[in-house]
């Protein structure tokens, strides 16, 4: 999935940084050191891990999926194969959460649906930058060119959808529609909220997701404008293989899972990992999680971004999201002691 933290970007809020000053660290920690670790439904975990470890490429992990296909215990499996292994990099830690959107759409337009998702002319793709924002949706680049792929009945949804970068449309018969990243116009992406905030309407602590379309859609003018600042503008392809009853895909190219998958920094974190999550803040979550997903805006040891599911619910819990707390990463044992072979000592 080619996205990143939804409250990062729309916001532009600061996210732990910078360059890597710090040198990165790696303590071996006990499965008693993890908080919430007995309570957890293991076997969750578990599924979701074979969801995508037969995409991992090394014979270690290979060897520990093919344990996990004979259907072990699945506390037992992760306490007798892995280590927790915390890794830092001198940034505080930070959680995210992202989402699926769900939109409604046709695939013939209408005076209801008159918003069209695009797929990627092939002169953007030899073009970078390519037209902007504005001049896509107000010019005739598009038009007559049979490019469309599905006609949505909101245009601030289609922004939200573009920003996420994949999602589900809903068609008048039932039928859901999966979109997923086709390309850009090769603008730097410009937050709409941080442009609210520049303006004066709101400040930093007021802007969310929910804020942003509610004030598009009682200013449809100014909306419609304030839309047009942000110069970034995402293309899609249709994404027939993944069923409506499987998450949207990963950067594994497998479906992620709704509370088991997080996107993580794989400078740091191997992809398909399974990753102990403590999150504080409001709700917090004690849960072992699969790193299956990776985002621009999550960069550092200790950075991850939730994976809340799908539809408008899970996307106000994922723009309200942004919580301290720590990830442990949970290697196999050879690869545990070898980033950290003091702890033999």
């Amino acid at each position: 999935m080619i996205r990143a933290a939804l409250t990062a970007l729309i916001l532009a809020l600061p996210l732990p940084g910078g360059a890597f000053a710090s040198e990165t660290t790696y303590e071996i920690l006990n499965f008693s050191d993890l908080d919430g670790w007995e309570a957890d439904d293991h076997a969750q975990a578990l599924t979701a891990f074979l969801e995508t470890c037969t995409d991992m490429h090394d014979p270690d992990w290979l060897s520990l999926c093919a344990l996990a296909q004979q259907g072990p215990d699945a506390k037992g499996f992760f306490q007798l194969f892995f280590r927790p292994i915390m890794i830092t990099d001198g940034k505080p830690a930070l959680f995210t959460g992202y989402f699926e959107p769900e939109l409604t759409g046709s695939l013939q337009p209408s005076a209801r649906f008159r918003y069209p998702l695009y797929r990627e002319p092939p002169e953007a793709k030899e073009i970078n930058p390519w037209l902007t924002r504005r001049e896509i949706e107000t010019g005739d680049s598009m038009r007559g060119r049979g490019l469309e792929i599905v006609w949505v009945d909101d245009p601030v949804e289609k922004f939200f959808l573009q920003i996420q970068g994949s999602g589900r449309v809903r068609l008048p018969d039932g039928e859901v529609l999966r979109v997923g990243f086709g390309g850009s116009n090769g603008h730097n992406y410009r937050s709409v909220g941080a442009e609210l905030v520049r303006r004066g309407v709101y400040q930093p602590h007021q802007v969310s997701a929910q804020v942003i379309q509610s004030w598009v859609r009682r200013n449809p003018v100014e909306g419609a404008a304030l839309l047009h600042t942000n110069d970034s503008y995402v293309f899609f392809r249709r994404v027939d293989q993944v069923p409506a009853d499987k998450g949207p895909l990963g950067a594994m190219n497998r479906s992620i899972t709704t509370g088991r998958s997080i996107a993580v920094d794989p400078a740091f974190v191997t992809l398909g990992a399974p990753v102990w999550v403590e999150k504080g803040g409001n709700g917090p979550i004690r849960r072992l999680m699969i790193a299956q997903d990776t985002g621009s805006a999550i960069k550092g040891a200790q950075r991850g971004d939730l994976f809340m599911g799908t539809g408008d619910q899970a996307g106000r819990i994922a723009g309200r999201l942004r919580d301290p707390g720590r990830m442990i990463v949970l290697m196999p044992i050879q690869r545990a002691y070898a980033l950290a072979p003091e702890a033999l000592k």
